[in-house]
């Protein structure tokens, strides 16, 4: 019999770091549901990209993923274009429209920020939860083991009072990562925080001088910035199975950035 085709969903999969996760599982011969909110071209693009990597099937799907109902239907095409999820990354992630200071963030920033960040990616994480129980039960899922990854952010722990909401949300998905890695571990879904540092993405652009400058000073022992293909590669490491043994636990990729140095 025929062994089917791993599936994995990236959700804002079509651009950044999303991008170089989709093109790494692809490499590793995952079929691949690209999310995307509003940016089809790329999200296009992203898909034929994984195809050329190895990837035997891909499909992107529109929606936001703040609007739990958007989110759903991201679930539902991937089961029924291919009858299974195996590993879940939520990657989909905005940055504030505006770098305020701690006193004059906003309640309309806050929403959009958390709404995205931390609302969507828990209750999809419910939902996806669930899906894989079921496929676990019936014995539709092979090693390695089923697995939901979230990507947060050095902004876990680095405060930055100018982008409040978006440490405090970050911060938040960290423990929404342990607390599925414990509720879903009877099951053997495993669960991976992926923790990226200075990466260059679109949501990094505008402040690119800043950070070159910081890096060539040393901000993160490796000076370089990260590049997207640099959290994809520790997403594929994780979902061909390197780690079995672990549940819960941050991965990070950031140069040293997190080390503490006297």
């Amino acid at each position: 019999m025929t062994q089917p085709d791993r599936v994995a969903v990236v959700t804002g999969g079509g651009r950044g770091i999303g991008r170089g996760i989709v093109a790494e599982l692809a490499a590793l011969g995952f079929s691949i549901v690209v999310n995307y909110r509003a940016d089809e071209r790329a999200a296009n693009d992203a898909c034929r990209e994984a195809e050329r990597r190895g990837a035997p099937r891909t499909r992107s799907v529109a929606a936001d993923v703040a609007d739990l109902e958007q989110g759903r239907r991201v679930i539902d095409t991937a089961l029924a274009e291919f009858g299974r999820i195996d590993v879940w990354v939520n990657n989909a992630g905005v940055a504030p429209e505006a770098r305020l200071d701690l006193l004059d963030l906003t309640p309309a920033s806050w929403d959009r920020v958390l709404g995205v960040n931390l609302r969507g990616p828990f209750f999809l994480t419910q939902a996806v939860a669930r899906v894989m129980i079921g496929q676990v039960e019936a014995g539709t899922l092979s090693a390695p083991a089923p697995q939901i990854h979230f990507i947060t952010s050095v902004s876990s722990t680095f405060a930055s009072v100018n982008r409040g909401e978006y440490c405090a949300a970050k911060s938040a998905l960290s423990m929404v990562a342990q607390l599925f890695a414990v509720r879903l571990a009877d099951h053997g879904i495993l669960v991976y925080e992926v923790r990226p540092g200075i990466i260059a993405t679109d949501m990094t652009g505008p402040v690119r001088e800043v950070y070159d400058r910081r890096i060539k000073e040393g901000l993160a022992p490796l000076r370089r910035w990260g590049e997207p293909s640099d959290v994809g590669r520790a997403v594929a490491a994780l979902a061909a199975g390197a780690l079995p043994y672990s549940t819960g636990e941050v991965i990070h990729v950031d140069g040293g950035l997190n080390l503490r140095r006297l």
